[in-house]
């Protein structure tokens, strides 16, 4: 083979070893990028329209104890709110109030524009608009994860059985469940129950979702199913209240974070802006202890 041969297959070969290499590392970017994207926290929203839930000057007292005083909170639709502050700051008691679990002393709450807590209204009419999943999963241990989820549908909804059936079975395969449906609590982990009460909740098709530190009686490696089909919701534009210690899960997830202390809301805005520069020294104080605990 002639020199000028010899240099233009070297010349040939090589090109096509630096097309392949930019290949590999233009796929390589692509990969890392999708996954970066995949973990970045999402992007809060801002919301100005339609109001799903207003509270108004809410007090709830036991006795002389008072242990909500003046909240005002008023959620959008679509926005996702997490609640957080410690032990007896009030943040389930303001949530039970929301569902009328617990009557507040004074003050309105208004879910889609219906004044809920006035004389008068139709208290389970009402919360029909409103899902609620607690820290306790409450199902029925006789009962499959399926029959737990049709039982509102055929008592309150009066649907047939065929129908609440098919709901059912719909709402379990939402939250990654289908195959469990015949599986009876005692045969599931923790886990799992509390996506079977998350998927009970979902079939009435609320207006808002309740969440009371729906992770907190699970082990930790129990925690991300969990979460992860909240997150889900979060992203198919579910109107949330959520009250957690999950401070990560807050970050990612919420368009709003509301901090509460002593049964007052002390500070409210963006997750960055509470987590990364809180204006209160309350606030400041609690997120310090936790970042100690991380």
């Amino acid at each position: 083979m002639s020199q000028v041969a010899t240099l233009e297959k070297d010349r040939t070969a090589t090109s096509a070893s630096t097309v392949g290499d930019e290949a590999t590392a233009t796929t390589s970017t692509n990969a890392n990028a999708e996954k970066d994207a995949a973990n970045a926290p999402r992007e809060p929203r801002a919301f100005t329209g339609e109001l799903i839930v207003q509270i108004k000057d809410l007090k709830k007292a036991y006795g002389d104890h008072e242990v909500l005083h003046d909240i005002d909170l008023n959620v959008h639709k679509g926005e996702v709110v997490c609640v957080l502050g410690p032990s007896g700051s009030g943040k389930s008691t303001m949530l039970r109030c929301v569902n009328l679990l617990e009557i507040p002393t004074s003050g309105e709450i208004w879910v889609n524009g219906i004044h809920i807590n006035a004389k008068g209204t139709d208290i389970n009419k009402a919360r029909e608009q409103l899902g609620m999943v607690f820290q306790q999963f409450n199902l029925f241990p006789h009962k499959t994860a399926q029959g737990n989820v049709e039982l509102a549908l055929l008592k309150v909804r009066k649907m047939s059985k065929d129908e609440a059936a098919d709901i059912a079975y719909r709402q379990l395969e939402r939250v990654g469940l289908a195959d469990r449906a015949d599986f009876y609590p005692s045969q599931l982990s923790g886990g799992q129950q509390q996506r079977v009460a998350i998927a009970r909740a979902l079939a009435m098709e609320p207006t808002v979702m309740l969440f009371d530190e729906v992770t907190s009686a699970l082990d930790p490696e129990l925690v991300r199913d969990v979460l992860n089909v909240m997150r889900d919701l979060a992203d198919a534009g579910m109107t949330m209240i959520i009250v957690t210690h999950e401070v990560g899960f807050a970050r990612d997830v919420a368009d709003r974070v509301v901090f509460m202390d002593g049964g007052y809301v002390v500070e409210e805005g963006k997750p960055g802006e509470i987590f990364e520069n809180p204006q209160n020294d309350r606030t400041k104080d609690f997120l310090g202890h936790l970042k100690e605990n991380d």
